[in-house]
């Protein structure tokens, strides 16, 4: 099956191909980092990573930049607020978002732009777009003229008379149109600033991602992605000053993920509403804020709180319920069948979900299909060689989805193992010498520490409680 990818500006699916073959090009609008990362972060983070562990097991070789804007009107406010640098707080910000990326599994980017590193490419690309007629100047600041491009609106499906530029800035400021918005701003005190051929300043908010984009992947890229808050203004502000840079389409493929929300709300930080991700992994494995995003597709609203988080908790037990030993010694016959029957199935289902504009809620559920066959091979008595091979398959596909399915429990298990081994031993032993009573009390000894006791034809087995 041909992956089929829903892109933003056409508003259907596509099938995906790329520019360059094998090869996909791939940008993602990161955090302004004036603050702690909070969950809606890692939902867009986790989202597009995803996005590209799938595109790496279809075969392609994956370039992805992530930006990080470290030059803002939010960045500058706080520093001031804590008497700090402002390159100093930003920096600390971004060590603080990789490491909390590391530990919830992303895979690092290729490229980690930072907008105070691509000042003079910034300024080419407004000097070009000056010298093109797209931009003026206005007492030292730069904007766009929005009029003068005439597929503006295209990505948001917004007319030019309902638009509004996304600066704050209005027609007071001697812009030519209210819609045309900042490419350059001329320097207030106080403020970062650069030299540049209309005086001291600093960017625009847009101008930065294509910049950015332009110097590290390219005139055209496969796959531009960011969170579905950012379609207008900054996305359409990124395709106008693009193409209207290089004549050229800029992105083939425009992906945008739903919003968390926590009651109802989006999560930001004006609603006051936020969770960080550090408060998150201070309660919670990493792997479940994982499955939280794949439990429901990637461009739907995501709700978020206690009730989702158990459930996806329990959901994390269950696939992790597969990974037990088995101690049978079945090598064939219908349980091994149905085993490898539903291994087939698995791989196919999981392809075709994912073939579907990555829906890993379908993809999942072709998982726990195969939790069910495995965990009825166990009970059947299927050896550990056979088990093994389902539990293979299971930890492989998961890794696609970037689950990685071990936890201090798993470590305990390696740690503890042989002695619950030997105990349940001793039960048996017990339970033959019909002390039924010394057998019940061991087993309710081992479920008070943690230790699911489980008998079945084939004899006793263990796991850790969910």
């Amino acid at each position: 099956m041909t992956l089929r990818i829903y892109n933003t500006l056409s508003r259907e699916k596509e099938p995906f191909s790329t520019l360059q073959p094998g090869v996909v090009h791939m940008y993602v609008c990161g955090p302004t980092v004036y603050d702690k990362a909070h969950v809606g972060h890692a939902m867009s983070a986790l989202v597009f990573d995803m996005v590209r562990r799938y595109l790496t097991f279809k075969g392609y070789r994956v370039i992805h930049a992530m930006n990080f804007t470290d030059v803002d009107d939010k960045i500058i406010n706080r520093s001031h607020e804590l008497s700090e640098d402002p390159f100093a707080l930003a920096e600390r910000y971004i060590n603080e978002f990789l490491q909390l990326m590391q530990e919830l599994g992303v895979l690092p980017a290729t490229y980690y732009p930072r907008v105070s590193e691509v000042i003079p490419q910034i300024i080419a690309m407004v000097k070009g777009l000056q010298e093109e007629g797209f931009a003026y100047e206005v007492e030292g600041s730069v904007y766009f003229r929005v009029r003068r491009f005439p597929a503006y609106g295209k990505l948001s499906g917004r007319k030019m008379e309902d638009a509004l530029s996304g600066t704050r800035i209005t027609s007071s400021e001697g812009k030519e149109d209210i819609n045309d918005f900042a490419l350059w701003k001329a320097a207030k005190p106080g403020e970062p600033s650069w030299a540049s051929p209309w005086g001291k300043g600093r960017p625009g908010w847009h101008i930065e991602c294509s910049a950015m984009c332009y110097y590290y992947l390219g005139e055209q890229i496969d796959i531009h992605g960011g969170g579905n808050d950012l379609i207008f203004p900054h996305h359409e502000n990124e395709i106008a000053q693009t193409e209207a840079f290089t004549g050229k389409l800029f992105a083939r493929y425009w992906m945008h993920n739903g919003m968390l929300q926590l009651r109802g709300e989006k999560m930001s930080k004006s609603v006051g509403n936020l969770i960080t991700i550090d408060a998150f992994l201070a309660e919670h494995e990493a792997d479940v804020l994982r499955m939280i995003v794949l439990s429901s597709h990637y461009r739907k609203p995501l709700a978020f709180g206690e009730q989702v988080i158990a459930d996806n908790e329990r959901a994390l037990a269950r696939l992790r319920s597969a990974l037990r030993p088995g101690r049978g010694q079945v090598q064939s016959g219908t349980a091994v069948n149905a085993l490898h029957a539903q291994m087939d199935a698995t791989r196919a289902g999981f392809e075709a979900a994912m073939d579907d504009d990555f829906n890993s809620a379908g993809a999942l559920g072709n998982l726990f299909n195969l939790v069910k066959a495995i965990n009825a091979a166990r009970d059947a008595g299927v050896s550990s060689e056979i088990l093994g091979t389902g539990q293979d398959m299971l930890r492989s596909l998961a890794g696609v989805l970037g689950l990685r399915l071990a936890t201090s429990a798993n470590d305990h298990e390696a740690d503890a193992g042989p002695f619950i081994d030997l105990l349940l031993s001793l039960r048996q032993l017990l339970r033959g010498q019909k002390q039924y009573a010394l057998a019940d009390q061991l087993r309710d000894d081992l479920t008070r520490l943690g230790v699911v006791v489980e008998d079945s034809a084939a004899g006793s087995s263990w796991r850790w409680a969910a």
